[in-house]
């Protein structure tokens, strides 16, 4: 049984319990998209009741208790500043490429809405620190709760290091949407981020992307559509280009945290200028045995690639210092590894 199989089963095996709880994750997704409105004790506190929740195994007593992690979600809610941050929205009314036929979400089974529009966040450094660069971060699954972890500590713990960061709320990828559309709102945010680099004060070819584990699928999707010259346009012939499509919707940097990559996955080269890649993955993460093809794939294309393998860690962890867990210490030297490797690339 394959990795997608397997996971499929696990899924089905847990669809009684998601049944219950998704009305609540579904109504907590909103606080964790607007993450940077809130405190962050009160969204770790809010991240921690959902674990609680889902870590419960018995049906009943979940039924019993799951309306607490709605109380936690009201009293949450009730936290967001006054002065709040503007979203970024990444897609002009009525001209967002679109490929998917999603109407209706009445099952909750999507963590977004038909309607949903993408949108990115800022996270800036203070005006006496001088930038390396930009990191535009998108986080794994469906997003949800994945945000607080991939996307905000992350885009802390790169603040720290020096950089510009920008929490990206895309279309997930296969969450109902296609990597074209996923990648698409990728280009769209390294666009908007590259034709505001005097603003942002940096370079405009130091513009990243982090994407980790769904979202560096979504990662590898911007590349196979939008590198080598290729325009939003000549995927989606019906969009209205403006002033952004001036500039390349391709990253300089592509920092691949656990992803991306089935087995058995191809990847057409037709075209691509792949930008350097950092692999970041766990030795116990259930997708490793795609890794090392995938980055000697790579290196056969010619692409600048450094992969690193950390003893014991499983799939996901990046950003749990957030919640005051270092259970293992080696993984967070990832921050600095990927910190480490931008500079020589930017060197050239």
């Amino acid at each position: 049984m394959g990795i997608l199989d397997r996971l499929k089963e696990q899924f089905k095996a847990q669809e009684p319990f998601n049944r219950i709880l998704r009305p609540y994750a579904h109504e907590a997704v909103k606080i964790y998209e607007d993450c940077v409105c809130y405190p962050k004790g009160e969204l770790v506190r809010l991240y921690k009741k959902e674990a609680e929740m889902r870590a419960i195994t018995d049906f009943e007593e979940l039924e019993r208790r799951v309306s607490e992690f709605g109380d936690v979600i009201n009293e949450v809610a009730g936290t967001r500043f006054t002065e709040v941050p503007q979203r970024i929205v990444l897609w002009k009314e009525g001209n967002m490429p679109e490929e998917t036929e999603y109407k209706d979400n009445s099952d909750l089974q999507y963590t977004h809405d038909p309607d949903y529009v993408p949108f990115m966040y800022e996270m800036l450094l203070p005006v006496d620190v001088y930038p390396k660069g930009a990191i535009i971060m998108s986080a794994g699954g469906d997003h949800g709760s994945n945000i607080l972890l991939e996307c905000y500590q992350a885009s802390l713990e790169m603040n720290e290091l020096g950089y510009q960061c920008f929490i990206l709320m895309n279309r997930p990828n296969a969450n109902p949407w296609t990597g074209r559309e996923a990648g698409a709102d990728v280009a769209r945010a390294i666009q908007y981020v590259r034709a505001n680099a005097e603003k942002y004060r940096i370079s405009a070819d130091h513009v990243a992307f982090a994407g980790y584990s769904n979202g560096g699928l979504t990662g590898e999707h911007n590349i196979q559509h939008f590198s080598g010259g290729r325009t939003i346009n000549d995927s989606f012939p019906e969009y209205i280009p403006d002033d952004l499509d001036g500039f390349s919707g391709c990253p300089d940097v592509f920092l691949c945290v656990y992803g991306p990559r089935f087995v058995g996955e191809t990847f057409d080269w037709e075209g691509v200028e792949y930008p350097p890649t950092i692999v970041i993955v766990g030795e116990k993460d259930f997708n490793i045995p795609n890794i090392a093809p995938y980055a000697e794939d790579l290196r056969s294309h010619g692409v600048t690639v450094e992969m690193h393998t950390f003893i014991n860690c499983p799939h996901g962890g990046v950003g749990n210092a957030i919640l005051g867990e270092v259970e293992h210490p080696n993984y967070y030297q990832w921050r600095t590894l990927c910190d480490a490797f931008m500079t020589e690339v930017y060197r050239r």
